[in-house]
């Protein structure tokens, strides 16, 4: 097919999923000889993003300075201006074949672009929820990276979107629980001991309050082992549901270790010296980083949605509520140190669904659809 030059845009530099997936489709649309630039709000100072990017990719990252005390509404209709305003400044001396957004910011901020609906929000405020609206209202193509999100954008607005399942560096994770990095996962686990992980910060969507009721439960009959929280890098702000989960914390008499962002390098490590992986979303377009965790051989429990259904399949455990979270995490627990015949088939079917959610064939149903519509 012919090459491309496309745009992505991304809302911040930070360490979450949808950025993730912005720079993985970049780098695989770059190796498949298409001209990739991508797009991005410097949030903070950051003057790149929070890993090194293949140089086939043009990176152009546009200042947004902190405001202090300014709140969530302000600062994404900012953001919006901000990209908006250095996006349209270039385009005046240069074309894209397709521009694609993937975030809500960064929908709002270009008039014409192919917009990546990840997850579906739900906003109270004015502000927010008409920024929203218009990003998935007005872009003129749309693609999910699952079947379950794509019905929710049929159901609420009649709009057929093309679902594109995210890719999944497999390897590296997968690299991280081999024999080469045995030493680096027993100094992990002298750090943190045996413990449940969980990637993506304390935040509604994220479940913390309702692991950390089944933690509680856990903790009491297995007092040794943690549970260790990792990430966290979020636009919003969360700080009055952060306290409420820190004094719940305090009330179950359980401290769970709270490590905010992690290092990019050292997050397969982390991940693969895990005992379980828990992951009880309310709310996911994918689950990039269970998929992460399948890659690297840790047994998976999440909770009981459609998503997860349809993504995971049998290669993890679905719960209900914090008790069935509770219990479904202490009986991956005892199979970490005597796996059963069935622990060991759910293992091996992960490693290979995450094996298959490549970046190389995500690009490539993308270049399909990108040229699709150009033909259109």
């Amino acid at each position: 097919m012919t090459a491309l030059s496309v745009a992505l845009l991304s809302y911040s530099t930070k360490p979450r999923g949808g950025v993730v997936h912005t720079l993985g489709l970049a780098e695989a649309l770059a190796a498949a000889r298409h001209g990739v630039t991508v797009w991005s709000l410097g949030r903070g100072g950051d003057t790149g993003f929070f890993r090194p990017v293949d140089r086939r990719v043009r990176v152009r990252i546009v200042p947004f300075p902190d405001v202090p005390g300014e709140d969530v509404s302000a600062r994404i209709l900012r953001s919006i201006a901000a990209l908006r305003e250095a996006f349209e400044g270039f385009e005046a001396s240069r074309a894209y074949d397709i521009v694609h957004a993937q975030d809500c910011i960064s929908a709002n901020a270009v008039m014409r672009c192919v917009r990546t609906v990840h997850h579906i929000d739900h906003f109270t405020t004015p502000e927010l929820a008409a920024c929203h609206e218009r990003a998935i209202v007005r872009p003129y193509a749309h693609v999910c990276v699952s079947a379950a999100v794509a019905a929710e954008l049929s159901a609420g607005w009649g709009i057929t979107a093309t679902v594109i399942g995210n890719g999944v560096d497999a390897e590296r994770f997968a690299a991280a629980a081999a024999g080469g990095h045995a030493e680096e996962r027993r100094r992990m686990r002298a750090r943190y001991g045996r413990y449940v992980l969980t990637v993506g910060g304390i935040e509604p969507r994220k479940g913390s309050l309702e692991l950390l009721e089944a933690y509680a439960l856990l903790h009491r009959e297995q007092p040794d082992v943690r549970l260790v929280v990792a990430g966290g890098e979020t636009l919003f702000d969360y700080r009055d549901y952060r306290a409420r989960w820190e004094k719940r914390a305090a009330d179950l008499a359980t401290a769970p270790v709270v490590l905010g962002p992690v290092g990019h390098d050292e997050l397969p490590v982390l991940v693969a010296a895990a005992e379980v992986f828990a992951f009880p979303s309310t709310k996911e377009g994918f689950g990039l980083a269970a998929m992460e965790a399948l890659a690297a051989g840790v047994p998976l429990v999440t909770s009981d949605l459609p998503v997860f259904r349809e993504v995971f399949g049998d290669a993890a455990r679905y719960a209900t509520d914090p008790p069935a979270l509770a219990a479904l995490l202490a009986t991956a627990l005892a199979e970490t140190t005597a796996p059963t015949a069935e622990a060991v088939a759910r293992r091996d079917a992960g490693r290979a669904l995450a094996a298959r959610h490549t970046w190389a064939a995500a690009a490539r149903q993308h270049v399909q659809m990108y040229h699709s519509l150009l033909d259109h």
